[in-house]
């Protein structure tokens, strides 16, 4: 016993010499390095939910009988033309990477969106976490009175697979659910009762975390800590600055207006909101792209939101200095047919289609991939959706074959072991 006091004291002795020898040694350098650290990048991935013609939106084949009535429209970028219907974001173009070259082999909504959202195919018995569990997995801070995962203006016909295997704490917290109007932008039951005393609230929340302490310390079951997490986490957001985060009121008229008076351009403005208040990553949902009858006239209208949304979404970023540190993912589960149908539709296709990405260091002001004439098929080096996901991680400083736990008793990465980084992106 007493050789080991000896050794120990001995190291002790040693550490603290060191240390005062050499003050500027390598405590100095890990305090210096700790305060360069970089704050983690953040995302918001604009949802285009039900598969949008992509081929009416950034990859248009004019002079083509697939082409449909669109014309293109020059941009600030060299080679990159888009839509007539997005003049705001051919005005921004250089601040977008526009990749032509995607592929996949599921054209089933429910099937597409779980691919397109996790980077796996549905598999029976393993509940794959979305994107954003999996990102704030890794970053988001677990003290902070926000949800660290938000999503706003979910679908009402698809269900997202949410936190899947990672804890309660990576769950999204869901916005605007069931909004028809944009005063249905709210966190349901978030305000407290107005009836109710401050003292005998604050008594009811005393009485419920002691019986949550109780009950869990007794009960260490993983639904059961979840439960107490959830309702502990609830209790934290009914603060004044959280629910105040939410609060679109408190938004000047010019920020509201530049994005679009309508859901998913006040969607946006409460995700620049909830970044700047620390949230790792909201997602907004535009719905309505699944297109198989009078899609030209339904994109018309689509596309003047997702126009105004985003153009002005990428502004608002810039001129608060936090473009670089978020990344912009437009998105849906696949695209659509090059060929019309007879309901001047076009049906799924997942064969070929496009994705855009925005700050976040990704390389701007470039497009990525091509498609042949028709639209039918990529040309150029064709890119999966596992490839996406780990572009996604890489530019925001997580690495994509990171393992978590899953609920089959085996390590699942966060990407697809084969994926591989978008060229050209970085």
């Amino acid at each position: 016993m007493s050789g080991f006091l000896n050794r120990r004291s001995l190291c002790r002795n040693a550490l603290l010499a060191t240390m005062a020898i050499s003050p500027s040694g390598w405590l100095k350098s890990l305090a210096a390095a700790a305060s360069v650290m970089p704050s983690p990048k953040k995302v918001i991935l604009l949802w285009l939910n039900g598969g949008p013609a992509t081929i009416d939106l950034w990859d248009l084949k004019p002079g083509h009988v697939n082409g449909g009535p669109f014309s293109e429209t020059a941009t600030r970028v060299p080679g990159l033309r888009i839509s007539e219907h997005l003049p705001e974001l051919a005005r921004c173009s250089d601040q977008l990477a526009v990749v032509r070259s995607m592929t996949s082999k599921e054209g089933d909504h429910s099937r597409a969106t779980h691919f397109a959202r996790t980077g796996y195919v549905p598999q029976a018995g393993i509940d794959f976490p979305d994107l954003g569990a999996l990102l704030v997995h890794e970053q988001g801070a677990s003290d902070s009175p926000l949800p660290n995962y938000v999503s706003i203006l979910p679908p009402r016909r698809v269900a997202f697979a949410g936190n899947g295997f990672l804890e309660s704490r990576c769950a999204p917290l869901y916005v605007g659910e069931q909004a028809d109007a944009i005063a249905d932008l709210t966190v349901r039951d978030l305000q407290p009762d107005r009836m109710l005393p401050l003292d005998r609230r604050n008594l009811r929340q005393q009485i419920l975390q002691q019986l949550d302490t109780d009950f869990s310390g007794m009960h260490r079951q993983p639904v059961v800590l979840a439960g107490a997490d959830v309702r502990r986490r609830a209790i934290r957001m009914m603060q004044p600055e959280v629910v105040e985060a939410f609060d679109l009121e408190a938004e000047p008229e010019r920020a509201r207006d530049r994005l679009g008076r309508n859901l998913f351009g006040q969607g946006c403005v409460m995700a620049r909101r909830l970044l700047e208040r620390g949230v790792s990553f909201v997602e907004v949902t535009l719905d309505g792209w699944d297109t198989h009858n009078q899609n030209f006239q339904q994109v018309i209208q689509l596309s003047g939101q997702l126009d105004r949304a985003l153009s002005g979404l990428i502004a608002d970023l810039a001129e608060r200095g936090m473009l670089d540190s978020t990344l912009i993912v437009c998105l849906g589960e696949f695209g659509r047919t090059p060929v019309i149908n007879s309901n001047s539709g076009r049906d799924h296709w997942p064969r070929a289609w496009s994705t855009v990405l925005a700050g976040g260091g990704v390389g701007r002001g470039q497009v990525i991939g091509a498609t042949s004439a028709d639209g039918l098929q990529v040309e150029s080096e064709p890119y999966q959706v596992p490839d996406l996901i780990a572009s996604i991680c890489h530019a925001i400083g997580v690495d994509p074959m990171q393992q978590n736990d899953s609920n089959v008793d085996r390590p699942i990465r966060i990407a697809d072991p084969s994926a591989r980084l978008i060229e050209g992106l970085f």
